[in-house]
């Protein structure tokens, strides 16, 4: 359930149904508004009496939330959230700029990630994404640089001043990730990797969430519950294909997600056409797409030299593919009143 205030009530009151809501045996989220602020009950409240909180001094009503998911859910929050990247650009994911978040699938050597960190920025990106782990299907494959990798990010972006996207993998991971990234990015293996979502939930640094390749859209969202139940707001939802019996894409890139996704929560959206369809002669045309279906954020594969890139090469795009592509989306965006 949430507690909606009434508009100029105290903090004294709002503290005040905290109290009353802890009593309970539930959490509390407060959500200050630009008209008013909500208290989000956290917790299994199907069985608890709502006319405790009813009756209180500065509510005006308490609403039961129908999803099953409640923090995520726009019955909780009515305002798109912004999600601060935290690079150098201030950038925020949420808002009417589409922001790009480009770079390698892996960070393979300090040429490599530099120069298309160097080259993704002029053209316009603020974000670089690059794997330090990497979860492969098979164990004989690259898995990474690891601290490595991730000291050759953090040299990026001292370099350009874009934030930096890198996965972690695992629990004892977070916090080394943490230590080097602006953004943790959950993969789509570990989007049910509830131990690993609730580490992520208790560190402060924003996460970017992918959808599991089988996992419907509630699946999802209670994925980002997960993460926002442990204190951490700052989620990101990234639809990256689903799995279907499809052979002419790597996956099936459902774009029906985002307005859906708009609908019912007020997490921004990003895509992921170099996942989403593992063919880089799609990546433009999904991109565009995308963006006018109302897409908060686009994260691509871009790399120096694809044909000689040990993870995902035939899904990226080099940096001239790269540089016209944003050219066609910043017109997408003024189309649909947007920008890039």
């Amino acid at each position: 359930m949430i507690v909606v205030m009434k508009s100029g009530s105290t903090p004294q009151e709002v503290e005040h149904v905290v109290k009353l809501v802890r009593e309970m045996g539930l959490k509390e989220h407060v959500i200050v508004g630009t008209e008013r602020t909500v208290v989000a009950v956290i917790g299994n409240d199907r069985f608890k009496d709502r006319t405790a909180l009813e009756t209180v001094a500065g509510v005006e009503k308490v609403v039961p939330i129908l999803a099953p998911y409640k923090m995520a859910s726009k019955e909780v929050k009515k305002e798109r959230s912004l999600v601060p990247m935290l690079g150098a650009d201030g950038a925020k994911v949420g808002g009417r700029k589409v922001q790009v978040i480009a770079g390698p699938c892996s960070v393979e050597s300090k040429q490599q990630l530099l120069e298309t960190a160097h080259a993704v920025k002029e053209m316009g990106a603020t974000g670089l994404r690059g794997g330090a782990f990497k979860p492969r299907t098979s164990p004989y494959a690259f898995q990474g640089m690891g601290e490595k990798g991730l000291e050759l990010l953090a040299l990026a972006r001292q370099e350009t001043g874009l934030a930096i996207v890198t996965e972690v993998m695992a629990v004892d991971q977070v916090d080394v990730v943490a230590k080097y990234a602006d953004v943790l990015q959950i993969g789509a293996r570990n989007m049910q990797n509830f131990n690993l979502l609730n580490a992520a939930g208790e560190q402060p640094k924003p996460v970017l969430l992918k959808r599991g390749m089988s996992a419907t859209l509630e699946e999802f969202l209670l994925a980002a519950e997960y993460i926002m139940s442990k204190g951490n707001a700052n989620v990101m939802l990234c639809e990256r294909g689903i799995r279907t019996y499809e052979e002419y894409v790597r996956n099936t890139l459902a774009l029906a997600a985002v307005p859906e996704l708009h609908r019912v929560s007020h997490l921004p959206v990003i895509i992921d056409p170099s996942q989403g369809t593992g063919k880089s002669y799609l990546v433009d045309s999904m991109c565009r797409a995308a963006v006018a279906a109302g897409a908060d954020g686009l994260i691509i594969e871009v790399h120096n030299d694809p044909e000689h890139a040990l993870t995902d090469g035939a899904q990226s795009i080099t940096h001239q593919q790269f540089g016209e592509m944003m050219k066609s989306i910043r017109r997408i965006a003024a189309a649909v009143d947007r920008e890039s």
